[in-house]
């Protein structure tokens, strides 16, 4: 009887330790996933700020402007004078003193649309002009029309179909800046009248 109850306990004992071995990978194994989704929101969080937008952004331009736009007959910001970019685009772009290269009367519109060249949809860019829609009709377009787009501001922006977000008839400005971090850009295309401040 003392062998066979010996046994039994062994046996209770082993069982007992395989379950709880067996919760313990388990917890280990929540507690892995837990990690792993964690790490993974705070990748899609540091996406949703500004890669999203603008990782493929072209900074600098030729100064090359569309065909049929034309220059702004009274701007408030004349080519050559200064001012402060209040509004952000992308990083570092905020509080740095721009320098006017052209000033233009058009439509400009936000935009949404899936890059040509794959990857996730670009969500409400900024801005893209009347003239850089390819068969333009004359009407400003409205929210929700569909669009073709000729800008080459970011990476397979070109001849991408685009929603209007928005529409807005101002003066916008092709102009120079450097980033916080040092670098110089030349001809950006576009910052709108309401985006810059006198300094």
């Amino acid at each position: 009887m003392k062998i066979k109850n010996t046994f039994l306990t062994g046996a209770c004992i082993l069982a007992v330790s395989a379950l709880l071995a067996a919760c313990g990978a388990d917890d280990q194994a929540n507690e892995d996933q837990m990690m792993e989704m964690e790490s993974e929101e705070m990748d899609h969080s540091d996406m949703d700020h500004s890669d999203m937008d603008h990782s493929g952004m072209e900074m600098s331009g030729s100064g090359e402007v569309p065909e049929g736009l034309e220059e702004a007959a009274d701007p408030a910001f004349e080519v050559g004078s200064t001012a402060i970019i209040t509004d952000a685009h992308m990083p570092g772009m905020e509080g740095a003193e721009a320098t006017i290269v052209g000033a233009y009367d058009t439509v400009v519109y936000t935009i949404s649309y899936d890059p040509t060249t794959g990857g996730e949809r670009v969500e409400d860019h900024k801005w893209i002009i009347h003239e850089e829609i390819a068969d333009a009709q004359e009407e400003p377009y409205e929210e929700g029309d569909e669009v073709t787009v000729e800008a080459t501001h970011m990476e397979g922006m070109e001849g991408a179909t685009a929603e209007i977000d928005s529409a807005e008839q101002t003066t916008v400005y092709m102009v120079d800046f450097t980033l916080e971090n040092g670098e110089e850009v030349t001809n950006h295309k576009w910052v709108t009248e309401s985006e810059l401040s006198a300094e």
